[in-house]
């Protein structure tokens, strides 16, 4: 318990040495983009703190579905992660996410977290205090094994965990799952009601009420109460009126113990998801390993997920055309399956199978030739696209000749050109980019950004001023100015990179 005025919360060292995030531009890639060229997919190749604080200022308060698989900290070595690290850095990587992925979801918007046990508690607690306990929504125990492990010291791994927590639980909504042919087989039209196949329910309650408790004669003459402690649904005059509509069963010789007839036609479109998902139902490990294995032979992904559990998840979250995010991609599942369902999807990976195994897969994806996983059940032969991005460098770098260990200088990333320094310079500052113009940046319909690394005089102050309205303003970020000017009002001048140091940390390794 830390010293918080009595909040209740998870501590560990380091949790508030948080560094002042950089949102970086996205630099599209168009040679390593595919097909259709309009598409709104993005896969972005970079460290997935950056890039969600890099979509934050497009995508806050729209994205419908996240799903994320972090590694789980197990302590094993695996090839496409660090799944080892100690476990306040873990926490503390987990944190930072957790609060940005927030940020970006819509407000009947969810996330759903794989973990197994080794961190799922600690997950736990920490998502609720970044979401809200509240706003808690599953525990989802997926079977991710059908075998068991006899060679396990205590206990076999059969189970993963899937996290599920709202945005704002009051405005979460819940898909319901498609009704299995098992179900509706367990009704049928024994007496030929024209209102078509039917199952039978009791009719008698545990709770007791005294309107329900009377004697009721069958048509064979036989005279029932209900059993001690339980009364009837309904009250004798119901009953009546039920019996007159053909809504109760006295079985086929009319000598049974009354039920009610529920309809087919009745019953619920759909099923509530349970929080027990069986390998049956979503695969399990095998699948997803066979799945990607068929895609990429020659170099296979150690850790996948099926696609029918990422199914099961984007149906019960989404919508068709709902923005879909896995900031974890791995082999690209999510993706895939979020493609295949008409959904928008954003994928972030940092590691090197970003382009050995998700930009193959999703290339089969789109001409149709991955026939695997859930294409058949959707009945999908290909189209959409996808825009690869990287993140952009950090906008300052120190120089080296002018910096000391404990002072350090910062000047513009020589890599830069023009036009990624406006954009840039615009994320940092809050405005949107503009493509043309000297108004580069827009916060409102009355406030602009100008940005150059030209000289400042009054001469061009003055012309800037002519841009803009009496009720408008301008902030200016140059490098260098004239000492004295006449600065209007409605204009400020700020200076680069003094005034961008105080709004964040740059980062050279990033």
């Amino acid at each position: 318990m830390a010293n918080h005025k009595g909040k209740l919360e998870l501590t560990w060292v380091g949790k508030d040495e948080r560094p002042r995030l950089e949102p970086r531009v996205l630099v599209e890639a168009p040679a390593k983009s595919y097909g259709d060229p309009k598409t709104e997919n993005m896969l972005i190749f970079g460290d997935n703190l950056l890039a969600l604080k890099a979509l934050e200022q497009d995508f806050a308060g729209k994205i419908k579905c996240v799903f994320i698989d972090p590694p789980y900290n197990t302590g094993s070595a695996f090839e496409h992660y660090d799944d080892g690290i100690e476990h306040s850095l873990w926490l503390s990587l987990m944190q930072g996410r957790l609060e940005l992925i927030r940020k970006l979801l819509s407000v009947d918007g969810s996330l759903w977290i794989a973990i197994d046990d080794n961190e799922a508690h600690y997950l736990k607690v920490l998502c609720d205090e970044v979401f809200g306990r509240a706003n808690f929504a599953a525990n989802v125990v997926w079977l991710k094994k059908h075998t068991r492990q006899n060679d396990a010291r205590w206990f076999s791994d059969n189970h993963d965990h899937i996290l599920v927590y709202a945005k704002e639980k009051e405005f979460f909504h819940v898909n319901l799952l498609p009704r299995t042919e098992d179900l509706n087989a367990r009704f049928t039209n024994p007496d030929n009601d024209p209102r078509g196949p039917w199952s039978s329910q009791p009719l008698q309650v545990k709770t007791p009420s005294k309107s329900g408790i009377y004697e009721i004669v069958t048509p064979s003459g036989r005279k029932i109460m209900p059993p001690n402690g339980r009364s009837w649904m309904c009250s004798e005059q119901r009953l009546r009126e039920l019996i007159e509509d053909n809504r109760i069963s006295f079985g086929a010789d009319g000598n049974n113990v009354p039920r009610v007839k529920k309809f087919l036609s009745e019953v619920q479109d759909g099923l509530v998801p349970t929080t027990v998902w069986n390998y049956e139902d979503v695969g399990h490990n095998q699948d997803a390993k066979s799945e990607v294995k068929k895609l990429n032979p020659e170099a296979t992904f150690d850790t996948p997920k099926p696609e029918k559990l990422l199914q099961r998840i984007i149906h019960i979250a989404s919508n068709p055309g709902d923005w879909v995010l896995d900031s974890f991609a791995g082999s690209g599942t999510t993706g895939a399956v979020a493609h295949k369902m008409g959904r928008r999807w954003i994928m972030v990976e940092l590691g090197e199978h970003c382009h050995t195994h998700i930009i193959p897969r999703m290339k089969k994806v789109i001409d149709g030739t991955d026939q695997g996983g859930i294409s058949e059940a959707v009945g999908w032969k290909g189209g959409g696209g996808f825009k690869y991005y990287r993140l952009a460098e950090s906008l300052l770098v120190r120089d080296k000749d002018l910096s000391t260990k404990d002072h350090p200088v910062y000047v513009i990333n020589p890599r830069y050109d023009e036009t990624l320094l406006i954009r840039s310079i615009c994320k940092i500052a809050g405005f949107k980019y503009r493509h043309d113009g000297r108004l580069h940046g827009i916060s409102s319909e009355n406030r602009f950004l100008h940005v150059t690394t030209r000289l400042v005089t009054q001469m061009y102050l003055d012309s800037l001023a002519e841009d803009i309205a009496k009720n408008q303003s301008l902030v200016i970020y140059c490098t260098r100015r004239v000492g004295k000017l006449n600065v209007p009002d409605n204009i400020e001048i700020r200076k680069i990179p003094r005034d961008l140091l105080e709004k964040c940390d740059f980062e050279e390794d990033k």
